[in-house]
């Protein structure tokens, strides 16, 4: 049983090769360091004692191994026992409803695959103190997220990977944007359980082509040409 991090990657987000062999809360509190010390701190409150997070379980000198990791992302979330959600730009007191979380590419999977999720602020306070132990539970969050994200609270309690509602799984993706172009397509396999090859390198118009061609091959529905 492992908990995982969602959380917006930032300047000196640690890498395998820096944690690796090394105590972690002995290490520097700079950059993403401390935002690691303090998911890590989070997960031992809850009562885990394996915490996974995405910037440093890749060894990114091997391209095989990364390729592989980037497709395995949605089952690390999917197969966790909770999900740690991290905004670091929502006070304790705002609305996550403007937070870039929600315009990220691979956090919609982080949202969508976890059974259960707990939305942390800044400070690293529990968002609006509310202390139940699945956010995605709660009807208020689940409202918020609703009209945050346009995905209906039915799909947001209980996601299922695969092909039912293309368009709108599309749709959803939209509005995000990933720092690497591809990426928006790569973050989406999970989410309709496809599996294809990660080429680094190749234009996000071919990495969405292969993605649609994919979804249409095997669900017949062209509508996804109109998303």
């Amino acid at each position: 049983r492992f908990v995982t991090f969602s959380h917006r990657w930032g300047e000196g987000e640690p890498s395998l090769r820096d944690i690796e062999g090394h105590p972690i809360y002995v290490m520097s509190t700079s950059g993403g360091f401390g935002k690691l010390q303090a998911f890590c701190l989070a997960t031992r409150e809850r009562g885990y004692l394996w915490a996974w997070s995405d910037t440093c379980y890749i060894d990114k000198d091997s391209s095989a191994e990364f390729q592989e990791a980037v497709g395995s992302m949605f089952s690390w979330y999917r197969r966790s026992a909770l999900t740690i959600a991290y905004f670091s730009d929502v006070p304790d007191t705002d609305s996550f409803r403007d937070s870039e979380w929600f315009r990220r590419g691979w956090t919609l999977q982080e949202l969508l695959a976890p059974e259960r999720l707990l939305f942390y602020t800044q400070t690293w306070s529990l968002y609006k103190n509310l202390t139940s132990s699945n956010h995605k539970a709660d009807v208020t969050v689940l409202e918020e997220l609703e009209g945050t994200t346009g995905i209906e609270s039915r799909f947001l309690a209980s996601f299922s990977p695969g092909m039912d509602d293309a368009r709108s799984r599309l749709q959803w993706a939209s509005l995000r944007c990933t720092t690497r172009p591809e990426d928006i397509a790569y973050s989406l396999f999970g989410i309709f359980n496809i599996h294809l090859p990660v080429l680094y390198g190749e234009s996000a118009e071919n990495a969405l082509g292969r993605l649609l061609a994919e979804i249409i091959s095997q669900s017949g529905n062209i509508s996804v040409l109109d998303w």
